[in-house]
């Protein structure tokens, strides 16, 4: 299952993200952990020197081979140069899956070894001097969306990914891509500025959306946010010294969390499930074709020099029933 960390910067979306990470290493589950935010905080936050973070293989530096491989030998696409970030799956097509080796993951992904367990971390890349002037950084995440529209992925498995604070994902379908959304938010009212905003972009699009409360002190900060967001607010993270250490560059064991902040993690598990529970393949699909189709309208086609629309092929679904010619050539 696919969840995404969204917050305005310094909420503590990155701090969360990793916290939930370490708790799904720590009972067993295959966690793949995406750093998609334009200030590449998650490596620090699992444990990674600095050094460590900066040496993390870049998506965007691997796009190119990226798109070769989950190309295949899809019919629909003449070469790796005619995808874009929304290019769709169809019938062969590469698939990811979470469990396996595959090219992308020896080239892009790295191993981090947690206090219990270790994950797998991708990194986007940076937003460097280079690209100023040249590039935005919605090109960076770009290989996100492809990925994850290429990822095949089941119960008890997990993507998580700390995304650009802010509401910079909405320049593309990629806010769509996720089961679960977890938007991490302070009790004042720029800390619910950005929910204001995933809520109305996020309304006619099924996102299921769960607002966690952060550096709440009390009744007054719990009852305030209750009030600005409703029922989607999930639960609340108080104060904790474990994180502070964890700040300060010690490595605590997980085990010592604060108990009634790790019930948060598990409350974000359970939370998961249930909207893995709810997930509708065919209507991931169909975004998928909705975003693709808009871009390649927009700007897609004009850049590649084809018609995009043709990449997309009519009635396949992701992880559901495929179209009836393909079952009749399986």
């Amino acid at each position: 299952m696919k969840i995404a960390f969204v917050g305005k910067g310094g909420s503590g979306k990155t701090t969360l993200s990793s916290l939930f990470i370490r708790h799904l290493a720590a009972i067993g589950r295959p966690v793949i952990a995406v750093d998609a935010d334009i200030n590449q905080h998650l490596g620090p936050a699992l444990g990674l020197s600095d050094d460590q973070a900066a040496a993390l293989p870049s998506l965007g530096v691997h796009l190119p081979q990226i798109k070769e491989y989950l190309r295949g030998s899809n019919p629909r696409i003449g070469s790796a140069d005619e995808m874009i970030k929304t290019t769709p799956p169809g019938r062969g097509s590469r698939l990811l899956r979470i469990v396996e080796e595959n090219p992308v993951y020896a080239s892009c992904a790295r191993p981090v070894a947690l206090d219990e367990g270790s994950v797998r971390l991708l990194a986007t890349g940076a937003f460097t001097e280079e690209d100023l002037g040249v590039a935005c950084y919605h090109s960076k995440v770009g290989a996100v969306e492809l990925l994850l529209n290429h990822l095949l992925d089941g119960r008890d498995e997990y993507v998580v990914t700390d995304m650009t604070a802010g509401s910079d994902s909405f320049a593309s379908g990629l806010f769509t891509r996720f089961d679960l959304t977890v938007l991490v938010a302070e009790p004042t009212r720029k800390g619910i500025s950005v929910y204001r905003q995933y809520k109305e972009y996020a309304r006619d699009f099924g996102v299921t959306l769960r607002v966690v409360g952060n550096k709440v002190q009390g009744p007054e900060d719990r009852e305030f946010l209750r009030r600005e967001v409703g029922d989607d607010l999930l639960t609340t993270f108080g104060h904790s010294d474990w994180v502070r250490r964890l700040e300060q560059g010690a490595e605590p064991a997980l085990r010592t969390l604060e108990p009634a902040n790790r019930a948060v993690l598990e409350l974000l598990e359970r939370e998961a499930d249930a909207a893995f529970d709810r997930r509708d393949p065919r209507r991931y699909s169909e975004q998928a074709v909705h975003f693709h189709l808009r871009n390649a309208e927009s700007w897609g086609s004009a850049k590649v020099g084809v018609d995009l629309a043709t990449q997309v092929d009519d009635g396949y679904v992701l992880g559901g029933e495929q179209p009836a010619a393909a079952r009749a050539h399986a």
